[in-house]
């Protein structure tokens, strides 16, 4: 099932390659399937097209750390803390900073 939408996105993707939202549904999908380094890839495409307020960072950042990329992970998290906090979404920034205790921790 996750491979049927996980195609689908990708045909989206095909037809509309800038479209923010269609790239954040396939890494969202991709994540599920615990294709973490792939997800990564297409959140990192979709954060440098789209001005994410913050969980799309939490997304990227938790793909990365997953994928053995720690000091990728930071810089997301750092960038991620900056978009939220100009989005005034301070849970975010919370769990952004709890991530980045994890890391740090070796958790």
């Amino acid at each position: 099932m996750p491979n049927d939408r996980i195609a689908a996105f990708r045909d989206m993707l095909d037809k509309q390659p800038d479209n923010a939202i269609v790239r954040f549904g396939l890494a969202n999908e991709l994540l599920k399937a615990l294709r973490f380094e792939e997800a990564a890839d297409e959140l990192g495409l979709y954060l440098q097209k789209h001005d994410d307020e913050g969980n799309g960072w939490l997304r990227y950042a938790e793909a990365l750390r997953v994928s053995g990329r720690e000091t990728d992970a930071r810089d997301a998290i750092s960038k991620g803390i900056e978009a939220a906090t100009r989005h005034n979404h301070g849970t975010l920034v919370n769990e952004l900073n709890s991530l980045r205790e994890e890391i740090d921790e070796g958790i």
